[in-house]
């Protein structure tokens, strides 16, 4: 999910392969663009092919190693392991990689949640608390939350803490009332993601999506999460609106406006029809955010032309296995000499 920026400050907790892969690399992933559909690969007759999204990143690489992870569910959202390396087949620009570095992935997370407390939200407040405490209860013991408010203004009611019961404090004492600076909320969580201290970042924004009292406009917000090292998720409460194609690119709003947010970064978002629907929402996200498939790879064109290149993920289903989709980050930049 989350790339890595490594510095002498940052507290680094992963697993044996990624200890490894720490040693080889420094990397920062900036979030770019919409997500794509890929085709999926399939070798043998016993071998039916899986339905695959991908969504785009750019991974600024400073060595040869550039890794990969990838989340994959079956039709109904639920997390499929039990997938080796040989289902796995990784492509830059086309053209097919080998992949020397593989492991199923499961590390701590450092967790923004921003809940609206606008005046629109008051009908469904008591939910987004709920919601927010199931992420909370599906938590490892080493992640790691904070929480942002926002109505008029957005403001950071806890900073990163693993006591949970904090967060929980915080949450019941949110009063709803005023306007919607959902852009402006997001621009502080990212700002606050800079303090954590787990390389897999991720915020979750709670919202019903119609901004009307930010300073910050979409086109720099969409800047500004291409530019960080953050998955997204949003839980779009009673939008109807996801058709981007209705609005202006910097007139979006409700359910289109969450989507493009969560979209530069690889994430998605999640429309709540029923509000009984935004605990288990809410739960669904946190086994995401800890089940992943860490692929790593060596360009073969190592040397070659700077610039940026697009990675693409296929996965071959075994036998016996459900349909299967696929979520990754997808592409890097190699620096000029």
């Amino acid at each position: 999910m989350a790339g890595m920026y490594i510095n002498g400050r940052t507290e680094i907790r992963v697993s044996a392969l990624m200890c490894f892969l720490l040693a080889s690399l420094s990397l920062v992933l900036v979030a770019d663009g919409q997500q794509e559909s890929a085709l999926t690969a399939g070798s043998g007759s016993n071998a039916s092919t899986s339905d695959v999204t991908s969504s785009s990143i750019k991974i600024r690489v400073n060595s040869s190693l550039v890794v990969v992870p990838v989340t994959v569910t079956d039709g109904k959202g639920r997390v499929v392991n039990g997938l080796r390396k040989e289902h796995f087949a990784l492509y830059e620009d086309k053209v097919e990689q080998s992949i020397t570095h593989f492991a199923p992935e499961d590390a701590p997370v450092s967790i923004g949640l921003v809940v609206d407390t606008s005046d629109s939200m008051r009908p469904r407040i008591r939910k987004a608390r709920e919601a927010a405490a199931a992420l909370l209860d599906n938590a490892n013991r080493q992640d790691e939350f904070f929480l942002v408010q926002f109505s008029n203004i957005a403001q950071v009611l806890s900073n990163l803490t693993t006591q949970t019961e904090e967060i929980r404090e915080h949450l019941e004492m949110m009063q709803v009332s005023g306007g919607t600076a959902l852009l402006d909320a997001v621009a502080v969580a990212l700002y606050e993601m800079r303090n954590a201290h787990h390389t897999r970042k991720a915020i979750i924004i709670i919202s019903d999506g119609d901004d009307n009292a930010s300073h910050y406009l979409v086109k720099e917000l969409r800047e500004a999460v291409r530019q960080a090292d953050v998955l997204i998720y949003a839980i779009g409460l009673g939008a109807s609106n996801l058709d981007p194609q209705r609005f202006p690119p910097e007139r979006l709003t409700g359910a289109a406006l969450l989507d493009n947010i969560a979209t530069q970064t690889g994430g998605c978002l999640f429309e709540v029809r029923k509000l009984e629907q935004l605990p288990g929402i809410a739960a669904k996200i946190s086994t995401w955010l800890r089940s992943q498939y860490v692929l790593a790879y060596t360009p073969s064109s190592v040397g070659g032309n700077a610039g940026y290149h697009r990675i693409q993920v296929k996965v071959t289903k075994p036998n016996g296995f459900p349909k299967l989709h696929a979520l990754w980050r997808l592409g890097y930049y190699t620096p000029a000499q």
